[in-house]
Parts: structure tokens; sequence; C-alpha cells
């Protein structure tokens, strides 16, 4: 199996977890928060900005669209942002990532980002509320007001992230090679449900 796998995830649905299990499986690197080190190694941009630019990225649909008026590589635009800077020296680092080998990659556009790799397989792992909710509040230690805030604020920022740099609705079950139910199936096995089509 010579493939990238990409895991798109609803917050709270247990994708990172998922990933990682499935990299192990396959015996092949994983990258979540490593793309932060090698994009700023890659671009010379200070890895601080790649840091507080996945903690800054809105929840405001309005902001969204002023930042879509600076710079949207598919309208075409004036100058890119210092955000959107920041986001092809990501999709530059995901790119040479992908070309050594096989992979395992978390979000940041990463399916979008590959979509040309005739070997890219793309993952959406999505869960029921009340999974989620109980997920978030049993790692995070939040109450269940404040998990179920985070569920919202965070889905919505990845959608509006995602829409932004690809004029692509984020969770679209079309866009994906495979779309898992991890509070269905438990976050084991959906790990092995991947690795198994993947064997097809």
């Amino acid at each position: 199996m010579n493939n990238i796998i990409t895991i798109s995830r609803q917050h709270g649905s247990g994708g990172r977890e998922i990933g990682n299990l499935l990299a192990k499986k396959l015996s092949i690197p994983y990258y979540d928060n490593e793309l932060i080190k090698i994009a700023a190694q890659e671009s010379g941009f200070d890895e601080k900005h790649f840091r507080e630019y996945d903690k800054a990225a809105t929840n405001s649909f309005l902001y969204s669209l002023v930042r879509g008026m600076q710079y949207n590589p598919h309208h075409g635009a004036a100058v890119p942002s210092f955000d959107d800077s920041i986001y092809l020296a990501q999709a530059s680092a995901i790119k040479k990532i992908a070309e050594h080998g096989p992979c395992v990659i978390i979000g940041r556009c990463a399916d979008h980002v590959l979509s040309s790799f005739p070997e890219l397989v793309k993952v959406f792992i999505y869960a029921s509320h009340d999974f989620r909710v109980n997920r978030i509040m049993e790692h995070e230690g939040l109450d269940l007001k404040k998990a179920e805030d985070s569920i919202k604020k965070t889905d919505r920022r990845r959608q509006n992230y995602y829409f932004h740099h690809t004029d692509v609705k984020w969770g679209n079950m079309q866009s994906y090679n495979l779309c898992i139910d991890s509070s269905h199936c438990g976050i084991e096995r959906a790990a092995e449900v991947i690795f198994e089509y993947l064997k097809k």
C-alpha cells in the first residue's frame, strides 16, 4: 500500500487518535502538529506564527469574507495576507511530505492540497453529538456547556478555514473516499476499517 491518507474530522470525533493508530498499523509517518515545525523550517517563518495561526483561525463568517477579499487563490486577488502566506507555506510543506511517500496527514486542507496525487485517500471522521461532547468533557476536562461550545466554535472555524482556502464545503461526503461514524464503530475499529479499505 503506497497511499497518502488525509483525515478531516469533526471536533471530538477522535480523528487524531484514529489517524495515529492507522499510521502505526501501516508503519508510515503521522503528521499533525509536526507540520508546523516542518513548514517553519521550509519557509523561514518563525514557528510561533504557525502556532498562532492555528489558534487564531476565525469563528466569524464576516471575518472570513473580509479575508477572502484580501486574497483568495481561486478568485484571484491582489496581495496575500500574512495568514494566507502562512497557509501557502504550510501547503508547500504538505506537498513535500507527500512526495516522500506514504503517510497520514491530519487536517489543514491536506485533502485539497494533495488532490492531484493519484494515491491519495481522503477520509472524513464524524460522530454523534453526545459521543463528541462526552469525549471532550473527558479529555479536556470541560463541563457540558463548555464542551458543547467547543464543538460549535471549532467546527465553525474548520468550516470557514476550509471554504476560504478551497471554495469547497467542509464535511461534504462527496468530497471524500471514505466517511466513518466513530461513535458507531469506536476509535480502534475506525482505524481498522480504513486499514481494510486500503487493502482493496
